[in-house]
């Protein structure tokens, strides 16, 4: 049996969506191992991904990213810590030549996780592959490595329940995922606040909540809500809104005075699963929600230009200057968006409609005026078998869970 399992991961997708549901039961098929997680650089980082993995309490060692490199080059953690003549690197994360370069030096197995395709066949033992496909595109040659273990993403959050009733009682909570980094929530959080405002002139009893990334504090979300730190609220003459403490509750609430309550368990699955409706940006999101049936809406919002207008320093004076400025935006939009459509996985940006190859939750792409959304909202609310229709789509195309413990299975290199 092994002694030492090496994870190697990296950013707040991984750490919370891979990395996550793994832990435990690598904990349940080998209780005697010791389970360290090693994190390496990676762009779109919080800087909090660290402290998260601390709170898994199956992990026994956590490195930050900041030690990476003397580790993958000289083999030297920053705690020196010892490692047992048997174990496993397993792959959940990063560059994928890492698990390669690090089990050698261990002489340890190498197992990767492997969403589209691997990568260093003849030097990797076992591939974990999410889907079929994924296993007929690489080389037959090498076929006898790969394993289906389906989506690690679904795993995240197995148990479903029915969706909340609608009615006198339960007239509808409506969650919001703004994201997590400042390029979504400098847009996504003024947005957030404009759709809740609309929704709350329409139906004043709706519910509405945020389930704040455990890469966030409070405060930092609330930065986004205030014009003077985010201007992107001057720009769009969006609504602002304050941070409160209402007894031992937090909101943001908007000068209309629209509430959104700020939920900070992690995971998030109990808040979530009481909403009726979320509304997602691009990215982890989506697929968290599709696992747990949660009919969603997508956004990629895209109203750059007038935001870069507001910008300081050399890139708002290029905004504005006369003749030029339009094109200077026009081309930070478009890498912008390019950026984006790469997190988001291609042409589509919901990862159900990605599986699924079809739109099956609906996708706003662009310069949408926020009332465009709410009505999308109030339609669905409007019509609860369409969300009923929606939360099946989602369970078929995510899967039923069991993909963790097939990639577990994979590192007992005796069975």
């Amino acid at each position: 049996m092994v002694t030492d399992i090496l994870i190697l991961s990296n950013g707040p997708g991984e750490v919370t969506t891979w990395v996550r549901p793994v832990v435990p039961e690598i904990r349940r098929q080998f209780p005697q191992a010791r389970i360290s997680l090693v994190l390496s650089p990676c762009p779109h980082a919080s800087g909090r991904e660290a402290a998260i993995a601390r709170s898994y309490p199956e992990v026994d060692r956590v490195q930050g990213p900041e030690a990476f490199w003397p580790f993958l080059l000289w083999g030297k953690t920053a705690e020196n810590w010892q490692w047992g003549q048997e174990g496993v690197v397993l792959f959940l994360g990063g560059d994928r030549l890492f698990p390669v370069l690090i089990g050698r030096r261990l002489g340890y197995r190498i197992v990767v996780y492997a969403e589209w395709q691997g990568q260093w066949y003849p030097w990797v033992d076992r591939f974990a592959m999410a889907t079929p496909e994924a296993i007929a595109q690489a080389p037959r040659r090498y076929h006898h490595k790969l394993y289906p273990v389906g989506n690690l993403m679904a795993d995240a959050a197995v148990a479903r329940s029915p969706l909340p009733p609608l009615d006198s009682q339960h007239p509808g909570r409506i969650g919001f995922l703004p994201g997590s980094k400042a390029l979504k929530l400098s847009l996504g959080v003024p947005l957030t606040l404009e759709i809740a405002d609309y929704l709350q002139q329409q139906r004043p009893q709706l519910e509405f909540v945020i389930p704040v990334a455990p890469s966030l504090e409070l405060e930092q979300l609330a930065a986004y809500a205030n014009p003077d730190s985010n201007p992107a609220l001057a720009a769009l003459n969006w609504t602002s809104a304050q941070l409160i403490q209402d007894e031992a509750q937090f909101y943001l609430e908007t000068r209309q005075g629209t509430r959104l309550r700020l939920h900070q368990e992690v995971p998030a699955h109990p808040c979530l699963k009481d909403c009726h409706l979320c509304i997602t940006t691009v990215g982890a999101n989506t697929a968290e929600l599709a696992a747990l049936g949660i009919p969603m809406v997508v956004l990629l919002p895209t109203h750059r230009l007038d935001v870069m207008r507001a910008w300081d320093g050399l890139p708002g004076l290029l905004a504005n200057l006369p003749g030029l400025g339009s094109g200077f935006t026009q081309l930070f939009s478009w890498l912008a968006w390019q950026w984006l459509k790469r997190q988001s996985g291609g042409t589509r940006l919901a990862w159900a409609n990605i599986w699924a190859g079809e739109q099956i939750v609906p996708e706003f792409l662009g310069q949408f005026p926020p009332s465009a959304i709410g009505d999308t909202v109030l339609d669905f609310l409007d019509h609860p078998e369409k969300l009923e229709q929606m939360r099946q789509k989602l369970r078929e195309v995510s899967g039923r869970g069991g993909s963790a413990q097939k990639l577990v299975d994979l590192l007992d290199f005796k069975s």
